[in-house]
């Protein structure tokens, strides 16, 4: 029995962010229509959280062209490796057959995480942006601000982006980096609220505990993905841009066991459960209108689930085979 190891340089040469987008779309949609199976995450955190492992289970039973899916991702979270220069997730994906159980495929997980989490904002950004917007602060600088950026370009034309940073020289890294990569206008700026002001796009890619985007910010009409903050007493945004927005989610269950940025409000009783317009399955399938007028808010909180790594690792998978890629492990 063996299966196929994808590192990173091979997962992210077969997943461009255009073909992500539209497994992402497939995937949520499947589970809408409960053609998948997703456990809330696990994570056994070190004290004082300093650290944690996370697991990930989940199936997918819809077919997708390359037949059902079952798998997990393991996931180390350690926020502090930015100071020491390593990422903050580190892991691997584990994706089995679904007949016999079997293990088929190991893919490097910080890549399957990057770009499937910006495939998943950008197709919320499709869904509910103001079709004219174009406009984008970037609050945060590390790799979900790089493949976020990435994946924006996808669905929306932009004009000018703006990034900050609590570092003021990573801002000006990734702003100079980001300009001349895409021929773009990329400002750095001093504050967040800098960043964010007149923004039509905001995506809030940070490691913070506490808000860094306040809604007195938000300008009428615009578009927020936050996806930093994935535990019930961490968060981004504060309750005002909470309360100010039209809020989806990828799932319902998990946000109201695990998006601090939903719970804080919630607990604080600025907001109910039914605060929560909808999943973003829910717009793929026609069951909810999305954006109403020019001047609403959205907001798509983002906490990742394991249908979005299994559907990845699936199309990876069959891609890699195809095209001689991997490494064959003999277990």
């Amino acid at each position: 029995m063996s299966l196929l190891f994808l590192n990173r340089t091979e997962v992210e040469a077969l997943l461009p962010y255009g073909e992500c987008i539209e497994l992402m779309a497939e995937a949520l949609a499947a589970l809408a229509r409960g053609e998948a199976v997703q456990p809330l995450r696990s994570v056994c955190w070190l004290p004082e959280r300093r650290g944690g492992l996370g697991v990930m289970p989940g199936a997918l039973l819809s077919d997708g062209g390359d037949g059902e899916a079952l798998g997990l991702k393991v996931i180390t979270v350690f926020p502090g490796n930015h100071a020491r220069g390593e990422e903050s997730h580190l892991g691997v994906v584990l994706l089995f057959e679904a007949d016999l159980g079997r293990p088929v495929a190991m893919l490097e997980a910080s890549s399957v995480t990057a770009i499937r989490t910006a495939a998943v904002s950008a197709l919320a950004t499709r869904l509910l942006a103001r079709e004219d917007a174009g406009d984008l602060a970037l609050l945060g600088t590390g790799v979900e601000a790089r493949t976020h950026l990435a994946a924006m370009r996808e669905v929306r034309p932009l004009r000018r982006v703006r990034v900050w940073s609590r570092d003021a020289g990573h801002a000006r890294h990734f702003a100079e980096d980001a300009a001349a990569r895409y021929a773009l206008p990329v400002e750095p700026t001093l504050s967040a609220e800098e960043a964010v002001t007149g923004a039509d796009l905001i995506c809030t890619v940070t490691s913070a505990r506490e808000p860094i985007l306040a809604g007195d910010w938000i300008a009428p009409g615009a578009h927020v993905n936050a996806v930093g903050a994935c535990t019930p007493v961490t968060r981004e945004l504060d309750t005002a841009a909470v309360v100010r927005a039209s809020l989806f989610v990828d799932r319902r269950e998990s946000a109201l066991n695990e998006a601090g940025d939903f719970l804080f409000p919630l607990r604080e009783g600025a907001v109910g459960e039914d605060h929560i317009q909808g999943e973003i399955g829910d717009l793929l399938l026609g069951r909810l209108p999305g954006r109403r007028t020019p001047e609403e808010i959205t907001l798509f909180k983002s906490l990742g689930i394991a249908v979005e790594d299994l559907a990845v690792a699936r199309y990876v998978l069959r891609k890699a085979r195809a095209e001689g890629r991997g490494i064959e492990l003999d277990l």
